[in-house]
Order: C-alpha cells, then structure tokens, then sequence
C-alpha cells in the first residue's frame, strides 16, 4: 500500500526576519511540494506566538492558493470554539468559490494559545463543550442544508467543504467515529495516544454520506538534510525554539528573538524531556534515514496519509527536507 504525503506550514518567523518573510517562503514550500506531488499542505491557528504566523488562518490559504494551481491547502486547523461556524462555513465557502475542489478544512477544539490569549480571544472557557454540536451546524450550512432556519452561508452554502476532525486525544477520535469523518492525530506534536486513538477511530467508525470508511492522518516530523549531522545541527535548532516557544513568555524570553545560550539554559533547566517527549516521532538524517524512519512509522499506524512537519530553522533547509522526503514513494 502507498501511503500520502502532505505537509503542515506553521509559517515559522525565523530569527530576526519578519512575516513578511515567512509568508514568501510558504508559498515557495507550497509550490515546491506541488511540484513533488505532496496531496496537500494545511495550515495551523495559533494565537499569541512570536514565531508562528499562521493565526489568520484563511487568509495565508487565500494567499497561497494564488500562487499555486493543483495542490490541495486548507486548515490544520481552524480551533471552532474561537468562531462561529457560520463564519467559518462563509470563510472556507470563500475559499473553495477561489479555488474549487483544492480547499479542505480540519476542525479542532483546543483554544490554539494559552489562557490570556483565550480571554482576548472573547472566548468562552466552556465553548469546547459544545464542540460536536458546532461541527454540526458547520457541516449543515456547507452541505446546503443549514440547521438554523433561514440563515445560508454565502458563499459556502453547499460548496461541501471536506471536514476533518484533528485531534491528539481520545475525544476526537471518537468524534470523528460517530461522525464518520476523517480522522488526524496529531502526533508531530503530542504522540502520547496515537496508538489507543487511532485503534478507537477505527474499531468505533460509522459510515457517513462524507466517508465508507475510516480515514487516518498521522503526524510525523522530519528533518531531512544532505548529511546526518546538517539533520542533528536542525533538530537542535527545533528543540531550542521549541523549548523557548513553550517556556520563554515565562522568563520574559520570546520567540523567535532569543540566543542559543538561553534556549540550551532551559533545556538543562530540566525542560528538555518534555520538549524531547513533544518530537517523540520526528524523523533525522539523510534521504535514507528519514525514508526508514518514515515507511516504519507508516507501518505502526497504518495511516492512509501522513502529514509531515519540516521544521528546520532556515527556508531553504525546509525545502531540501521536503524534497529529500519526496525522493521515494513511502510504501507500507
């Protein structure tokens, strides 16, 4: 079985650059892997972080779509609870009205950025109680049949946006059973339950109009460079800003200014298990070594798609790994 590859643009701000910046360089990894033959690239929303600039999520995939013709883009994901899903349906409806048959849109429930960003967000601390029934109402006005009388999405009333519910806990594994969507762990980033997750989805699925049978993404990052010590020089980099981007607001140290030293200071402060337990799937090395790594992981998860993080500091480090990945075709 061949298994997909897709790719998640956080759209990183490096180091003394801007988003300016960091915009160009994810329309250029959007146009390479639409060259290499990637299935999709989705993007994430997050609040409140120096070093990701992807939180206007809708408008980085209306800007990428216009510098490229095939490939599928879409949300990695939206967090429904910070919106109305009427809102969402007008703005992925927008969207697909743009650019018909390559939109998709992955639904999660965490607020996407820490407790202070979710007040300023106005959002209440129990809107992800009502999670399923906003995937609902959702799915209701882009299907074209709205469950709220009178009220269309316009544009997005009866686009059929494709829905994927994204997840790393056991919720959303069974959210996405009774739903009959696709399912994405997110294992890139918190792989504790991927296995007992991806077990649930499968043993617990209901076929839906949108889907026969279960459908599994599964996370995985990879640092794919020339040399295995070019790899381990870029993981390092991503274990320091990791360890600054969950730590440094703390220490009054931000993302992305902030020097190695301070970065390697809360590694040995102790927080390097748990920055280490976040990459527990990450794939370093050459084209080889990523390659068996990744065709391993494939095999534990049985994943029908995997979604790969580049994470490499430098845009042009990013790209090598993307297309080093794209060398081989991932067999399971």
């Amino acid at each position: 079985m061949t298994v997909e590859l897709s790719i998640l643009d956080l759209a990183p701000i490096r180091r003394g650059h801007t988003a300016s910046e960091s915009f160009a360089a994810s329309v250029a990894l959007a146009q390479l892997a639409e060259r290499l033959g990637y299935k999709r690239v989705w993007y994430a929303e997050h609040h409140n972080m120096a070093s990701i600039a992807s939180s206007a999520t809708s408008v980085v995939i209306a800007h990428v779509g216009a510098h490229t013709q095939t490939i599928r883009l879409g949300a990695g994901g939206i967090m429904l609870p910070n919106h109305a899903p009427l809102l969402i349906a007008e703005q992925f409806g927008t969207l697909e009205a743009m650019y018909p048959g390559r939109i998709d849109l992955g639904l999660g429930r965490a607020p996407g950025s820490d407790q202070n960003t979710m007040r300023a967000l106005r959002r209440d601390p129990n809107s992800a109680v009502s999670f399923p029934q906003d995937v609902r109402e959702l799915e209701g006005y882009l299907s074209g049949h709205s469950l709220i009388p009178g009220v269309q999405a316009v544009p997005g009333n009866g686009s059929n946006v494709p829905l994927y519910i994204l997840g790393s806990s056991m919720f959303g594994a069974q959210l996405a059973a009774a739903f009959g969507l696709p399912y994405a762990f997110a294992s890139h980033f918190s792989p504790g339950l991927l296995d007992q997750a991806i077990a649930a989805y499968r043993a617990e699925f209901k076929p839906s109009e949108a889907l026969d049978r279960p459908y599994v993404i599964a996370g995985v990052n990879v640092l794919a460079a020339d040399t295995a010590e070019q790899a381990t020089e870029q993981f390092q980099a991503v274990r320091r800003a990791r360890a600054v981007t969950l730590y440094g607001r703390q220490l009054r140290l931000e993302a992305p200014e902030f020097s190695d030293e301070q970065a390697d200071e809360l590694l040995a402060a102790g927080l390097a298990a748990h920055v280490d337990e976040m990459l527990t799937f990450t794939a370093v090395g050459t084209a080889d070594d990523v390659h068996a790594y990744i065709e391993r992981f494939a095999e534990r998860t049985g994943a029908d798609e995997l979604i790969t993080a580049h994470y490499a500091p430098v845009i042009e480090e990013r790209l090598r790994s993307v297309e080093l990945l794209a060398e081989r075709t991932v067999t399971v």
